[in-house]
């Protein structure tokens, strides 16, 4: 938040605008007698949601974000309680090198996926101006309807059951290999770069957005893996990118959500991509940019694959049959035998509000999986920000934050430089 928040807001807020999203906002899960889990009402006590902590009182905004830093490591690594509806609201009211004041929303994926919950946090806030520009789309770009390549989906959907229940990647300095890593803690670092900066990129090399990002993302990984081992710049390893595949454009308003025709929008519609990162060679240190063409090449392959869509409906199917937790255990094997899982919103493109504060910035991350790696990304007015959700204890997050950056720089400089756009089509 750009001010201070006035919590006295809260209880009402969330009894007036928030409870009334959704009815899971309201429900538990329990096991009906077939061992199903189903959503089960309840009364709700809003005050039994909210956590306001204490930090001890200092003038220091660095040392403040040590104490944010903590608290949130420490909520990342805590368990939701299963006795009451599965969300949280931390306020934190001690200003940061950020902000000078942060809203946590702890929601359980239970509740919905980032396309949901976005729609929900997005029916909370106001536009500061009258002109209305919701967000229409995702920098990972929905895959078209029509496609042109039969072989490619069978191959792209194969390979990905295969990988899911059989190839594990190798360990590296992200991919530890450890079982119980969901019980550890994890740190949290963020990157903010210029929308108009990616689109200066883009033009140059005449991609898109989703390739610049997911080319830089790339180079920063392998920079890291090579800074702390370098045979691991050319491990086998693969990024899962998680991905929305409702057929619809933008975000729909809670109010457009509950409507019969459009309800099933609300829940878990997911599937993924399984990405290899391309390895390190000598060619890509001394061009960089052939991250970014090859993330380009690679994912539009994915594109005129069905794969997306088979996965989608594989996952649809064992969540009929068997239940979530099926699902559960077909994402967290996929996840466990993968180095890095990438996850991405596309947030308001112009000011917002709540409750009359002026909003400075958001962002997202997830938890609870087996990977060492989480990074989310999300864009806010001019800027997209890059989270990064690492091991604490075996992944220098300093060290990767900086390497990202690094990747970015480096990648800008070089775009700038070339006079004319390559055709690496």
């Amino acid at each position: 938040m750009a001010v201070p928040i006035d919590d006295s807001q809260t209880i009402p807020l969330l009894k007036d605008v928030f409870l009334p999203i959704n009815p899971r906002f309201s429900s538990i899960m329990v096991r009906d007698q077939d061992g199903r889990m189903k959503w089960k009402r309840v009364q709700v006590k809003p005050e039994e949601h909210v956590k306001v902590p204490k930090f001890p009182e200092c003038n220091s905004p660095e040392l403040y974000d040590q104490y944010f830093g903590d608290y949130v490591t420490r909520i990342l690594t805590e368990r939701t309680p299963q006795n009451k509806p599965l969300w949280e609201i931390h306020i934190i009211n001690n200003p940061t090198r950020n902000a000078a004041g942060t809203l946590i929303f702890k929601l359980h994926h239970a509740l919905g996926d980032g396309y949901s919950l976005m729609g929900a946090l997005l029916s909370c806030l106001q536009r500061t101006s009258s002109n209305s520009q919701q967000a229409k789309k995702s920098m990972f770009k929905k895959l078209p309807s029509f496609i042109s390549s039969f072989f490619n989906s069978m191959s792209d959907f194969g390979s990905s059951l295969i990988k899911t229940r059989m190839i594990v990647d190798d360990k590296t300095p992200l991919r530890s290999g450890y079982e119980g890593t969901v019980s550890m803690p994890f740190t949290l670092s963020h990157i903010s770069l210029y929308i108009d900066n990616i689109k200066a990129i883009k033009s140059k090399l005449g991609v898109t957005i989703n390739d610049v990002i997911t080319g830089l993302i790339f180079y920063g990984i392998r920079l890291y893996m090579q800074e702390i081992d370098r045979m691991a710049r050319k491990a086998n390893s693969t990024c899962v990118v998680m991905l929305n595949t409702r057929n619809v454009r933008g975000y729909q308003s809670v109010k457009e959500m509950q409507k019969s025709k459009v309800k099933g929008l609300w829940g878990n519609k997911i599937s993924f991509l399984q990405v290899p990162i391309p390895k390190l060679g000598q060619s890509k240190i001394s061009n960089p940019l052939e991250f970014i063409w090859n993330a380009r090449k690679q994912i539009k392959k994915k594109r005129r694959s069905f794969s997306v869509y088979l996965i989608g409906l594989l996952l649809d199917l064992e969540m009929k049959i068997r239940g979530p937790e099926a699902v559960a255990k077909i994402i967290y094997k996929t996840l466990r035998n993968s180095s890095v899982v990438i996850s991405n919103l596309f947030g308001p493109m112009e000011q917002m509000t709540l409750a009359n504060h002026p909003i400075s910035g958001l962002y997202f991350t997830m938890t609870g999986g087996p990977e060492n790696v989480d990074i989310t990304i999300m864009s806010y007015v001019k800027v997209i920000r890059i989270t990064l959700r690492t091991l604490k204890g075996f992944v220098d997050e300093q060290k990767f934050k900086f390497c990202i950056e690094k990747a970015y720089d480096v990648m800008f400089k070089a775009a700038m430089e070339i006079s004319e756009t390559p055709n690496k089509n």
